[in-house]
């Protein structure tokens, strides 16, 4: 039995136990979600820490961003609300944590959430990588347009959230020269052109069978 059954088995446990024996009491929790429903007690600790995030730094927010993940789907309410927050670094927090669940389920509702306006690149980006991340490849032109990015620090996300993905780098490195990028980048969007044209030939040859 894998880590993640076990983790969900023994939260099923802890969360759905305690709401079985106050049944006989109206809960005041109000959630309509999809996902495991957390019991009062929990619910407030995930609003109560939700409200913290935005103003934590460090260690401190690197260890609530593991709590979350370690969660799990009780915390998916609060963190998918947290993704939509205008600040980088409070987004790309809830967005960490989520990837750090590994459940590609949550890529339907993430591509259902506005996406960030044109200017907000940064949120773009990062909304880009957790997608990739959790499976969803139609977000590598996103990421392989960020390898352009002014910022070392950005392309380096970028690269990394691709390599993960393809284990490819085709040469590209973060910190070489603009011209030795430039080559590269010509190299990733080669490959994209590549393998979109199979996935569509695929597509077609599916669809011819039916």
């Amino acid at each position: 039995m894998s880590n993640r059954l076990l983790i969900k088995l023994s939260l099923r446990a802890l969360i759905l136990v305690p709401l079985a024996v106050s049944c006989s009491t109206p809960s005041t929790v109000q959630y309509t979600g999809p996902w495991l429903r957390p019991s009062p007690a929990l619910k407030e600790r995930i609003d109560n820490n939700a409200r913290r995030l935005p103003w934590t730094h460090g260690v401190e927010r690197v260890e609530l961003v593991r709590w979350f993940s370690e969660l799990g789907e009780p915390a998916y309410p609060a963190l998918l609300e947290l993704c939509q927050d205008p600040r980088p670094d409070v987004s790309g927090a809830a967005l960490g944590a989520l990837c750090a669940t590994g459940d590609s389920s949550l890529v339907p509702t993430l591509q259902a959430l506005p996406w960030p306006n044109e200017d907000r690149i940064d949120l773009r980006l990062e909304r880009a990588r957790a997608l990739l991340r959790l499976g969803d490849l139609s977000m590598a032109p996103h990421l392989i347009e960020g390898l352009k990015h002014e910022r070392l620090y950005v392309r380096a996300l970028c690269a990394q959230s691709l390599y993960e993905v393809t284990k490819d780098r085709f040469g590209y490195e973060p910190g070489d020269s603009s011209d030795a990028r430039e080559l590269a980048i010509g190299r990733w969007h080669e490959w994209w052109a590549s393998r979109s044209q199979v996935t569509e030939r695929l597509a077609r040859a599916d669809f011819g069978a039916q």
